[in-house]
């Protein structure tokens, strides 16, 4: 399996980009090529100096346009034809690559993978997923910034996306909530209410209204919404993570005694900090595009990187857009109930 990682994307650079691949390439039998500028990136390869059996399994694709992270996602792909994360999408067009993989501009990343890549037939807005912790497996919610108004047939989409993309965490029938103002099945806006009904009426599993803090619980396995009240809700989260263990961390400052108790209960933070930290889970998949296509937090270090790859491989390795394709299938005259 070939990944194409976009090496000049992110905050911090190729030289985290690419320490990325190779830790990923440690652990799995992957090839991946290094999109970008092929002076800058052979200078992070002979600073990183992977070992052969590395050093084997990576090909450099130069161009020499990038795209910035504040830089208009219609105006990049329009005017940088060559740009890496454009090229790392023509990869997989072509079938030179099985995924591509950005911490980029997220918007040039969506709409190039858009661009070279097409809809999945039926599929109207293709959305992001993303998956959060909690008490049991992660709950992938979906869709988190792409889409921020929907309609019905939109969100029931989402849930079929999200639904097949689930499955990567060996969940066989992933029950799918849809994210609301109480559980009851009577609340909600108009949008839920119709979407409950598509909901109801597919061959999905799904179980009704969640509520926010339902989230982290782990009752659900798919939480479907529109990308507005999505993006808020993962940014919430990070925010919450980072002001918690900020918390944590002033409070063992704060007397010896907390020093004490934090050296003997140090296994139970790590394994927090483990399970709350985003580059665990790498990046989100962009659902609905004709392949394979993660998105990447602009700030990811090197485990993010190489989680992204190795999630990448496992949405192509569990055949996530047969069964989206299937499902959709299987829905078909569902999905026309309601506009």
């Amino acid at each position: 399996m070939r990944i194409a990682l976009d090496a000049m994307g992110g905050d911090h650079g190729p030289n985290e980009l690419i320490a990325g691949a190779i830790q990923a390439l440690e652990v799995k039998e992957l090839q991946i090529a290094l999109v970008g500028d092929e002076s800058s990136i052979q200078d992070c390869l002979n600073v990183l100096n992977p070992p052969a059996h590395i050093a084997d399994r990576l090909q450099i694709v130069h161009t020499s346009e990038m795209v910035e992270m504040g830089e208009s996602p219609v105006d990049a792909i329009r005017k940088k034809k060559n740009s890496s994360v454009m090229l790392a999408f023509d990869l997989v067009k072509k079938g030179k690559a099985d995924a591509a993989v950005s911490a980029g501009n997220s918007g040039a990343t969506m709409a190039s993978a858009v661009r070279k890549l097409g809809r999945i037939q039926d599929i109207s807005r293709p959305g992001i997923a993303s998956s959060f912790p909690t008490l049991h497996k992660p709950v992938v919610m979906m869709d988190v910034g792409a889409n921020v108004d929907c309609r019905p047939k939109h969100l029931f989409q989402f849930a079929i996306m999200a639904s097949a993309y689930s499955q990567i965490y060996d969940i066989d029938s992933p029950r799918v909530g849809i994210l609301s103002i109480g559980e009851e099945s009577g609340k909600g806006n108009q949008l839920v209410k119709d979407t409950s009904k598509l909901l109801n009426n597919s061959s999905l599993n799904f179980v009704g209204n969640v509520e926010g803090r339902d989230i982290f619980q782990g009752n659900v396995d798919v939480i479907v919404c529109d990308g507005f009240v999505g993006n808020i809700c993962l940014k919430v989260s990070e925010g919450l993570v980072e002001a918690a263990t900020e918390m944590i961390r002033t409070g063992i400052m704060s007397s010896v005694k907390a020093q004490i108790g934090y050296y003997l209960a140090r296994p139970v933070f790590r394994k927090f900090k483990k399970r709350v930290d985003y580059a665990e889970y790498g990046g989100a998949p962009l659902l609905g595009i004709n392949g394979t296509g993660i998105i990447c937090h602009g700030k990811s270090n090197v485990m993010a990187i190489k989680n992204a790859i190795l999630e990448a491989s496992k949405v192509v390795e569990v055949r996530v857009n047969e069964k989206i394709i299937a499902s959709l299938v299987a829905n078909s005259i569902v999905s026309t109930e309601v506009e």
